[in-house]
């Protein structure tokens, strides 16, 4: 499998480009390669693919994030999987195509009559290092909408039906001649759904939907990272016209430890070390996640010394072992000195002078 190109690189603009300069870069890739200006041309539907794939990671502000710190694994691990086809494509930007291009008009009413799988839910859980390092189940609580069961999802008053707007006939589109091009627009009247409700179902104000809350046991295996994401397949938003639904994203969040500083696999921890000790080298107690550990300091250690104590940081996510926890001395200078303490001390410094 080929390896994905850099969004930016794709769309052509500079990674610190704002929303609009994405946009508007996006719209001039697009229309070049829009699969009806070359049908059945399967590099322009690739490049189409490519370039509308890029452009829903960098105009949103969450995902353009993540992609920026961690990549296109970071996505992945995300559980963001790109689009599986040129029709997964019309179904996020009906709407650009429909106000700039004049595109899409036998795709738009294909997918009014097939089935449509549910959007996914995100839900973000904090996790402690600790938890975070070696796993934890917790129980959350998920509202997610549900076909109303007063009105089967149709949105209409019980005993009532939809009926098909009389303004784009049932199509949910209508079209404007612009010169050379016939411009699809959503239909005003209807909002692109095709049909009118004369009378709105009580239950769900006409939406079609009742939110309904779940109580789930998420397990995060141990050695998770900030931003990953735990998929659980059906627990999304249900599919429309038998479409299956989607799916839950349960990210993790981990939240600042007061002691430990986590980098990868690895964490760090800063000891805090008397100077008599730190010249005269001396045995230590070094915090971990699972206690303390033994640390022998060599006679003249400096500050800022790293001493690092191999398996004993977060458990690998993907495979056996675990990081290291690397130790950061930080020498303690006493603020107030004894008057025996200031003697040996000007000894010491009178004997540095003189050497």
């Amino acid at each position: 499998m080929a390896e994905k190109r850099d969004y930016y690189e794709v769309l052509g603009v500079p990674r610190n480009a704002d929303p609009e300069t994405i946009k508007r870069a996006y719209r001039r890739a697009a229309l070049d390669c829009h699969p009806d200006r070359h049908p059945g041309d399967q590099a322009y539907e690739e490049r189409f693919k490519e370039v509308s794939e890029a452009y829903q990671v960098l105009s949103d502000a969450e995902k353009r994030e993540l992609y920026d710190r961690y990549g296109h694994e970071g996505l992945s691990g995300a559980g963001y999987t790109g689009f599986s086809g040129v029709e997964d494509i019309f179904e996020h930007f009906d709407d650009i195509f429909g106000e700039f291009f004049g595109f899409g008009r036998r795709s738009a009413r294909a997918r009014r009559t097939a089935p449509r799988p549910g959007r996914d839910l995100r839900k973000p859980v904090t996790l402690t290092l600790r938890e975070a390092a070696f796993g934890v189940t917790k129980t959350i609580h998920v509202g997610r909408p549900m076909s109303c069961a007063d009105c089967g999802g149709s949105g209409a008053k019980r005993g009532t039906a939809p009926q098909a707007c009389t303004a784009c006939h049932g199509r949910g589109q209508v079209t404007h001649a612009r010169g050379a091009f016939v411009l699809t627009t959503t239909c005003p009247d209807c909002g692109g759904t095709g049909v009118r409700i004369a009378e709105a179902c009580p239950r769900c104000d006409g939406s079609g939907q009742t939110l309904q809350e779940r109580e789930l046991e998420v397990a995060f295996p141990p050695g998770i990272g900030d931003g990953v994401s735990i998929r659980i397949l059906g627990e999304g938003e249900p599919g429309t016209l038998g479409g299956p639904p989607g799916n839950l994203l349960v990210t993790a969040s981990i939240e600042p430890d007061p002691t430990f500083r986590r980098e990868g696999d690895d964490l760090f921890v800063e000891l805090p070390v008397p100077f008599a000790r730190a010249a005269l080298g001396a045995a230590v107690r070094v915090p971990t996640l699972e206690g303390e550990s033994d640390l022998e300091l060599p006679a003249g250690t400096q500050p800022g010394d790293t001493f690092r104590l191999a398996g004993l940081g977060v458990p690998h996510l993907r495979g056996r072992g675990r990081g290291d926890l690397i130790a950061i001395v930080r020498v303690r200078v006493p603020r107030q000195l004894s008057k025996r303490q200031k003697k040996l001390l000007q000894d010491l410094l009178k004997e540095e002078e003189e050497a």
